[in-house]
């Protein structure tokens, strides 16, 4: 599936998941693949939870009875290039804050101190495993 075909229903979906367990309704699911979990295995329960779609990178068949399941060759590179598509849609500044140690209290202070002159997004907590 071309990226730009996933973006139309990601448009239309647009709450992404990688965690089966969480399925907020309508959203998209991606069966990430980790050290101890194959998010593939996931997939249909995922539907079942209430995500409206799931993309995966590996199927019994090459073509999934249910038109929900998407089939992709590399699932985390089609995240990647889904983010980066809707990126490049945004008509916003982008600030990255890397390093080993700091990385959350930077970004909440940051944050903090442009809301009060401009509209700001930033993510809720960390993403630390």
């Amino acid at each position: 599936m071309e990226i730009s075909a996933l973006y139309e229903i990601y448009k239309k979906h647009p709450v992404v998941t990688t965690d089966s367990r969480v399925c907020p309704h309508d959203s998209i699911f991606f069966a990430l693949k980790g050290e101890r979990f194959n998010g593939n295995q996931f997939a249909e329960s995922a539907i079942e939870k209430g995500c409206a779609y799931a993309v995966v990178d590996e199927w019994e068949n090459d073509k999934p009875e249910n038109p929900r399941v998407i089939v992709v060759e590399n699932v985390l590179e089609t995240l990647q290039k889904l983010a980066n598509f809707h990126r490049k849609k945004l008509k916003i500044t982008i600030v990255g804050i890397t390093g080993t140690n700091g990385k959350t209290t930077t970004k909440e202070l940051i944050a903090t101190i442009l809301s009060k002159e401009f509209k700001v997004a930033f993510t809720q907590g960390n993403f630390n495993n």
